[in-house]
Formats: structure tokens, sequence, C-alpha cells
């Protein structure tokens, strides 16, 4: 079944009712097209800057054709200049894509037209320089077009800006057809194209707050600097911030935002108006970030981590504790930000997200993008009423609606362009502990599962009930579960010790170097245990460089911006790993993730683990906890990758959040009493007053060792 056309409304305010007379009619006839249409899209770079296009329509059907819009009356314009610059800088970009020429010439017809409503007549009017002035003469003109269908997809990606930035790994060393290397090319060729909902969340921006949802995979992160790249075109004198929790997504924001100005602009982003900081920051090597910058502008006591320690009693609060006091201590905030972007906003408080409205002129121009269960502090994203507050009529100061034909506040990206179906239903059933004997967490609102994806094939996602889901074509495309067999893109494999582990796994990365032409950097070994990294690692290294194969630990043996490097192997915990993929991803000590303390929090870092891969993935362990995981697993094999569950009740539910719930200063300031006496904790244990997945991982090793 073909696709209907999407309507993409940037922004082109100054010509409002033309441009709604022009997406009416097209709004009226998009059932029959397939393609996009675009509003104030795309901005072109030239030797003197950007040049925006009014609009442009590709389709399948009738090719590529700008639109050029009057809004007034006045027909003395010289519309046919304009037409030809339009088609200039158009042909000029599309030329230098290799797909889309025959021999030197450009094979994609272009069209050049003007449409200007209120015009009653066309001075001088030309076969070759079409008016047009009402939806017959769209009409009409559409019925003249005819495209090859074969550029249609190439020719999409390249006025999205995507193909350099999903193929920019060269990969003209391959010389097997079936090799691994072989197979990640034809996948990078694949992912070239934005979807319909990805246009929408790049290019739609309001006077506002915006939030963009979307699980691992679904193209966050390209999708924020694109906007970036876009509204600096369109906006040169906005001050634009960009933030973030993982603080190796910097080069990686910096490089996406420099290759599509280039893009829109033809030149160097002007750096003065977009910062790409991290969300504390520090003074030290001029490593500046959000809080950081708000004390230093405010007047108040910018506090480190080392001394944010003293007001919080869960560790990892450090950073909430100390925007909370920022927030008390400000009773009028400076403005500072046209614009903010905030990535992984799961990973942040309230207070942290109302100093970054609280920094914004009055537009409030706000966007954050999120994925909760890649949340590793167990935090929960509330609504935007409850995250901004009220005015002081009790009226919420943001409230997100979708209304028709506007664009959108709400953005929900459905579709996974990263991992295969069969590795993030996986990931979701150990995530959620679907097939273990007592769930491990569950969305409170079920309809959350087709937000993510997820389609009802049997049972009903009702309280109490019986239900099994699965993913498609439509959310997990095909083409990237294809190219190998199911039990080569995910591996779960148990050892008996840690040595076996590390023969293992230097071995086979040994061979994905040598006979399955991947590149160092196409690898990544993910540790779960975040305290541990740096210890662990050092076997594995330590193989491996006796083999001659070189590698890195993220943060720790390279700089903190950075994570990868093209002439070694990426270590990494599982907090740097976040925001960033890889081919062939090893998972080690995934033991860790299968019970004990703050379970919900292992099995979203084990989730958020798998889902760096974007082809194949391999979960290593040892021991009986790893061998109880790999059971978990089976039953997802064995249920043909789809979640078979009962959907738990509220009472169960409430049930889940005591036992895997993060835990009360107060409850855990009540466990730190066992590590002194186990004569108590066996009690509260036989009583039921503790729960066995509530103790903590180092008195269960104390108890096993002593044992």
């Amino acid at each position: 079944m073909a696709e209907t056309l999407n309507i993409v409304r940037g922004d082109l305010k100054n010509k409002p009712e033309s441009t709604k007379r022009l997406t009416a009619f097209f709004e009226s006839i998009k059932d029959h097209l397939e393609g996009t249409l675009y509003i104030g899209y795309p901005i072109i770079g030239t030797v003197n800057g950007g040049f925006q296009i009014d609009s442009l329509l590709v389709s399948k059907e009738h090719g590529l054709v700008i639109f050029h819009i009057e809004e007034g009356a006045n027909n003395h314009i010289d519309y046919k200049e304009i037409q030809d610059e339009n088609y200039t800088k158009v042909q000029s970009k599309l030329i230098q894509h290799k797909e889309l020429t025959s021999k030197r010439n450009l094979a994609v017809t272009v069209h050049s037209v003007t449409y200007a409503p209120v015009w009653n007549t066309v001075i001088d009017p030309e076969e070759e320089y079409p008016c047009l002035r009402n939806d017959g003469e769209i009409r009409d003109f559409l019925k003249k077009c005819q495209s090859d269908e074969k550029y249609f997809k190439p020719l999409l990606s390249v006025i999205q800006s995507v193909t350099s930035i999903r193929k920019n790994k060269a990969r003209d060393y391959i010389k097997k057809d079936n090799s691994r290397g072989a197979k990640l090319k034809a996948l990078e060729d694949s992912v070239a194209n934005l979807d319909r909902t990805q246009s929408s969340a790049v290019i739609e921006t309001v006077d506002g707050v915006q939030r963009i949802r979307g699980l691992a995979g679904s193209g966050k992160t390209i999708i924020l600097a694109l906007k970036v790249a876009y509204l600096h075109a369109k906006n040169p004198d906005w001050k634009i911030g960009v933030t973030f929790n993982t603080r190796s997504l910097k080069e990686q924001f910096r490089r996406f935002i420099r290759m599509f100005c280039y893009e829109h602009m033809n030149e160097e982003p002007n750096w003065s108006k977009i910062d790409v900081i991290h969300a504390w920051g520090t003074p030290v090597n001029n490593s500046a970030g959000i809080y950081y910058n708000v004390c230093q502008d405010h007047n108040i006591e910018y506090y480190d981590f080392p001394s944010s320690r003293q007001f919080a009693n869960i560790y990892g609060e450090e950073f909430d504790k100390i925007c909370e006091k920022a927030l008390n201590e400000i009773s009028e905030f400076k403005p500072k930000y046209d614009l903010l972007i905030i990535d992984e906003a799961q990973d942040f408080s309230k207070a942290f997200l109302k100093i970054c409205f609280n920094i914004l002129d009055d537009s409030k121009r706000l966007i954050y993008a999120y994925d909760e269960l890649q949340s590793l502090n167990k935090k929960s994203m509330d609504t935007p009423e409850n995250i901004f507050g009220s005015d002081s009529k009790g009226v919420p100061l943001v409230s997100l609606v979708n209304e028709e034909n506007k664009p959108m506040q709400d953005i929900i990206l459905y579709k996974c362009y990263r991992n295969p179906l069969e590795i993030l239903t996986a990931a979701h059933a150990l995530g959620f502990g679907i097939y273990r004997n007592e769930m491990v967490q569950m969305f409170d609102q079920s309809s959350l599962w087709n937000d993510i994806g997820y389609k009802t094939i049997k049972g009903s996602l009702k309280d109490g009930m019986n239900v099994t889901l699965k993913r498609n074509d439509d959310t997990s495309p095909d083409f990237l579960s294809n190219h190998s067999s199911i039990d080569d893109l995910i591996v779960f494999k148990t050892f008996e010790n840690n040595n076996d582990q590390v023969a293992f796994i230097v071995s086979e990365i040994e061979k994905n170097l040598k006979e399955d032409e991947l590149r160092l950097d196409d690898i990544m070994v993910i540790n779960p245990d975040p305290l541990t990294t740096k210890s662990v690692v050092g076997a594995f290294r330590k193989e491996l460089y006796e083999r001659g194969i070189n590698s890195l630990v993220a943060g720790v043996t390279s700089s903190p911006d950075v994570f990868y490097d093209e002439d070694m192997i990426t270590f990494t915990g599982v907090n740097r790993a976040k925001g960033n993929e890889a081919a062939m991803v090893y998972i080690i000590n995934a033991q860790y993730c299968y019970r004990g303390y703050e379970l919900a929090k292992k099995r979203n870092i084990l989730f958020t683990s798998m889902t760096r891969s974007k082809a194949w993935v391999r979960v290593c362990g040892y021991g009986n906890d790893m061998l109880e995981l790999e059971k978990e697993y089976k039953k997802v094999v064995e249920n043909n990758f789809s979640l078979t569950f009962k959907y738990p009740t509220v009472e169960e539910r409430e049930k889940m959040t005591v036992v895997n719930r993060d835990m009360s200063a107060q409850e855990k300031s009540a466990l730190r009493k066992y590590s002194d006496n186990l004569d108590e904790l066996l009690y509260d244990l036989e009583r039921g007053a503790l729960k066995k997945e509530d103790i903590p991982e180092e008195l269960i090793r104390r108890l096993n060792k002593l044992l």
C-alpha cells in the first residue's frame, strides 16, 4: 500500500495566506500522492550563505517541483528571475550526487514555478515560466510533470541532507560479497532517508515547548542536529544551546551540526551563536555547562561533583539537588538563549528542566527529547504541566497540543532505524522482565506500547488481560534484520568463568577484523556495572594488545568528549555508551543485570547496552545468574520475538514499584544497617520486611565469599 503525501510545515511567516492555500490544495489530494511537500525548506548552501526555497514538492509521481510563493497582488515582480534562481540553486545541489546523474547531466527533471493566488493576470506569461493562481492550474501543471520512480528515494535523501551523515564511513576496502562489512555497507545505504515523522520533527518548530519522544535508534540525535543547522541557517542571530548528559555526545553533535550547516549555508556554523555544552559543566579546561553558566551569570555558588555530595542522600542525586538549590536562590533569571535543545531528557530532574526553561527569552523555545527506557537513574518523565508548573492563576505554563494543519508540539518517533526487530524486542523483554518469574517493571499507561511501535496481535492491553505484542515492518524495517540469520543477529553466551569469557570475545573480535571486514570503530564492548569498567576491561585489552589490536576506554584513556577512534576498539561503561552505536556490540559481565539491588535500573542498563547495536549483539557473562538471564532470552525466541504476558493490574504495578523501584533516602539509609548486622538482615528477610531483590550487590558478594 502506497504512502500518502506528507506535508512538513516549516517557517514561512512572511507569506502566511498564500502558504495556507497551497497546503490546503495538497491536503485535498494527499491520498493520491507519495512523497513530501516542504514549506520553508530546504535552505541551500551557496557562496553567499543560505538560500531558502519557499516550498518544494518531492513525489514519486511528479518528481521535484519548486514553488516560489507570492503573497500580494503585485504582479510586476520579476518572477522569472526568481524561478531561474530557485532552479539553479536546487540543480547545483542535486548534481553533486552521483546517484542523481546520468553521464554529465542531472537525471532528475527540476520544475520551477510561481504560485500567486491573488494575481488576477500574469504579465507576459510564458510556457517556460509557469505561474499558477488556483487549484485547477496546479492540478493541470502537475499532470505534465512525469518522473522516473527509481530516483525518488535518493532524491528525498539529498533534499533531507541525510546521505552524508548516514554513510559517513568509507568501505571501499571490502572485497567479499557477503562479509559483515559488505552487509554493513548495504545497511548504511538503505538507512538514507528520514521518514515522515522525522522530517516533521526536524523542520516543524513552534514558539514554545516541543517534546520529541522516541525509542532507541529512532534518530533523535540526528534530528536534533539537523534542527539546529536548519534554524541556525534561518535565524543566524539566534543564540542556540544544545545540552545533554553523556559527555561523548559533544563532539558527535558538533560534527553533525557542522556537516548540516555546510549543506544549508555552505559554510562553517557561527559557533559564537551555538553552544554545544554539557548539562553540568566545570571551570576546568573551559568545559562550560548549563548549570555552571547559570551560576556564573547569576552570581551564585557553583558546586562540582565532590562538593555536591553534601546535599545528596543517594548516590546519583547530586546534580538534582544542586539544581534545586540554584532554582531556590535565583529570584529572577536572565535570558540567555533564543532556543535550547535538550537530548537525553530522561536523565534530568524537573529542577534542571525548569532552569533551562527559565533561561530562555519570552518565546520559550525549548525542545526536549527522550527515551524513558534508557534512563540509567530510574527517573521517570513527568507531564509538561507538572515539570514546568503553573502561573499565578493556576494555568499551566506548558501544555502540549497537536492541532490539525499546524506544526506539531508533541512528536512521537515510532520507527526504529538502528536495531533489528529481534534485538529490540529481546531488549524490551529483558528490560521489563517479561519472561521472568516476577516481572520487573511495566508502563503505567498501556498505550505507551503502541507509542513505541508494538501492535497487539492477540488479547488486549488492559489490566489483568493476557496480551501478545509484536513489531512489524512499519516500525522495524525488514532490511535491518534480513542481512543475517536470527542466530547471528543476537547471541547469548554463558561461560563457566571470566577467563573463558575473555578468550571467546578476544577471539571473536580478531575474527571480526581479519575475516569479517569490520573496522576497529565498528566494534564496541560495554560493561554494565558503571563502577567496575576501568578494572574489568584490562584483561580483554591486554589479550587484544598481544594480538596487535589497539583499544581505548572511553573517557578514561581518551578525552571525556571523545567516544570513537577509527584506529581503536572502544571499551566503555554504559553511561558513556548512551547516544552512540556500533555494528558489533559485545556486552560483558551481563550477569550483573540479572538480579539484585535496584533491579529495574539494571534491566534498563541491559536494554540500553543491547540497543547500541545496529547489526549484531553478543550478550556474554558467566555463572548461574548469566545462565538464568539466557533462559529468559530463550523464552523470547520460543515466542517468535513477540511479547506475551498478562498486563499487570494497578495493584500489581504498585507491588513492582515496591520491589524494583529506586528507594527513598530513608529506605536506603535503613539498608546500610545490614552491612554490620546480618542477624537483622535474616530476620527482616524471613518476616517479609525486606525483599531479596533489595539486597545490595556488594553485600551479596560478601555473603557468597563467606559461604
